[in-house]
C-alpha cells in the first residue's frame, strides 16, 4: 500500500465497491424486489454518492441512523428500533418513510400514529429459524427479545399494519434464505394475505464469490408470485464485502514465553472488535492468517491496554521488523461503524482509493474526536 497513506487508514476501494453495487442491482432488477442499504453494517457517507447510482433506500436502526439517510441518502428511511422514545418518535417518523416495530406494546404506541402520518407501519416477526451459530449475533433463539413469535399472531394483525419484517440471518447464503421463508410460511402464512410488504432483513452475503444468485433471485421470483408481496432484503455486508482494508504498521515486536507479539498501531477491540466477537480472523495482504504457511509467526497485538486485544499467531515469509506494513483485508464493513477510542487510541483515517488509483484522504481523526465523545 502506498506510503501516502497514513497509518492507520480504513481504505476503500472504489472499484470494487462499484463491482458489488452492481451485482446488488442486477439481482434487485431481475427479481423485481427492492434492495436497500443496513446503515449498521456500512455507513461511510463519503461513498454514498456511488450507492445512490445503484440503491434509492437505506434502513435505519435509530433516530441517528434515520438523519444519516435523510441527508446523504436523501431519502426517506426505512425505519426499524428495538424500541422507540416519546422523545424521538415524531422526529423518526417525520424522517421515515416505513417504520417496523419490535414488539405489540410498541406497535400499540406508536402505530396509530404512524400510519395516521402516512408512514407505513410494519411488525418484525420471529420465524424461529437461524442458520446463525455465534449465539451473540443469532436473533432467532426461543428467548430473544427481537421480534414477535408465531403464538400472540395467531388470528391477525391490525389493520394498519402493511408489513412484516424478519431478520435472522449473518453472511448466510440463499438455502438459509430458503429455509427461513418456509418457517415464516409454516408459522405466520395466514397473515401474508393480510400485508403488502414482506422485509427479509439482512445477512444475504450475495457478493461472496461462491453464493448462488441465481438460486436467490429464484426464491424471491416464486415468493413473490405466491403470495403477491413488495420484498424488500436491506443487506449491510454485502454492500462492502471485500472492498477495502485497514492499513496498520508494526510498532513493537514483544518476545514473552516463546510468543512473538508483533504490536500494530491499531486496536482490534477498537477497531477490529468483530475479530474478537465473532470471532472474524481476517487475511492479509502479506501474509497468512494459517499459522503454519509461513515461517516466520507472530501473534498479532492490538495497541490498547486490554489483556485480550490480539490474535494469535499469523504467519509470514520474511520476519517481521518495526515499522513493516500489516494490511488487514475485508475490513470495511461493520468495522468503522463498530469503533470506540477506548484507551483514547487513535481512531483510522478513513480514505477512498479512486478509480484512476488516486487515493483520497476523507477524514482524519485526533484528541478533539476522542475529547467531544466524552464530557
Amino acid at each position: 500500500m502506498s506510503k501516502s497513506i497514513p497509518s492507520p487508514s480504513f481504505v476503500l476501494d472504489e472499484r470494487k465497491l462499484e463491482s458489488n453495487l452492481k451485482l446488488i442491482k442486477s439481482v434487485s432488477d431481475q427479481a423485481q424486489i427492492e434492495i436497500i442499504l443496513a446503515f449498521k453494517g456500512f455507513a461511510m457517507w463519503a461513498a454514498f454518492p456511488i450507492v445512490r447510482q445503484y440503491i434509492s433506500g437505506a434502513t435505519a436502526s435509530s433516530v441517528h441512523e434515520m438523519m444519516l439517510c435523510n441527508e446523504h441518502m436523501k431519502t426517506k428511511s426505512h425505519t426499524y428500533a428495538v424500541a422507540y422514545k416519546d422523545s424521538e418518535i415524531d422526529q423518526i417518523l417525520a424522517g421515515s418513510s416505513h417504520i417496523t416495530f419490535n414488539s405489540l406494546n410498541q406497535l400499540e404506541r406508536f402505530g396509530p400514529k404512524a400510519d395516521a402520518q402516512g408512514v407505513s407501519v410494519g411488525l418484525r416477526i420471529n420465524p424461529e429459524y437461524s442458520d446463525v451459530e455465534t449465539d451473540l449475533y443469532n436473533p432467532s433463539s426461543p428467548t430473544s427479545r427481537l421480534g414477535v413469535k408465531a403464538d400472540p399472531l395467531k388470528l391477525k394483525i391490525p389493520d394498519y399494519v402493511e408489513g412484516l419484517h424478519f431478520h435472522v440471518l449473518c453472511e448466510s447464503d440463499s438455502a438459509a434464505l430458503e429455509q427461513t421463508l418456509k418457517s415464516v410460511e409454516e408459522r405466520f402464512g395466514h397473515l401474508l394475505p393480510q400485508i403488502k410488504w414482506l422485509n427479509m432483513g439482512g445477512g444475504h452475503l450475495m457478493t461472496r464469490k461462491d453464493y448462488d444468485t441465481q438460486h436467490l433471485i429464484n426464491i424471491l421470483k416464486d415468493f413473490k408470485v405466491k403470495h403477491d408481496l413488495h420484498l424488500i432484503l436491506e443487506p449491510g455486508s454485502a454492500f462492502a464485502w471485500e472492498t477495502g482494508s485497514l492499513k496498520t504498521t508494526v510498532l513493537d515486536i514483544v518476545d514473552n514465553g516463546g510468543v512473538k507479539t508483533a504490536i500494530i498501531d491499531a486496536s482490534f477491540t477498537c477497531h477490529m472488535p468483530d475479530c474478537l466477537e465473532m470471532p472474524y480472523r481476517p487475511n492479509l495482504a502479506n501474509g497468512y492468517s494459517d499459522a503454519n504457511n509461513g515461517n516466520y509467526q507472530y501473534r498479532l497485538g492490538g495497541v490498547s491496554c486490554l489483556a485480550g486485544d490480539f490474535l494469535e499467531a499469523y504467519s509470514f515469509d520474511q520476519p517481521l521488523s518495526i515499522g513493516d506494513e500489516i494490511e488487514f483485508l475485508d475490513m470495511i464493513h461493520y468495522t468503522m461503524v463498530k469503533t470506540s477510542t477506548f484507551n483514547g487510541v487513535q481512531h483510522p483515517a478513513i480514505g477512498i482509493m479512486r478509480k484512476n488509483g488516486v487515493f483520497e484522504l476523507i477524514k482524519s481523526f485526533g484528541y478533539s474526536d476522542y475529547k467531544n465523545r466524552l464530557s
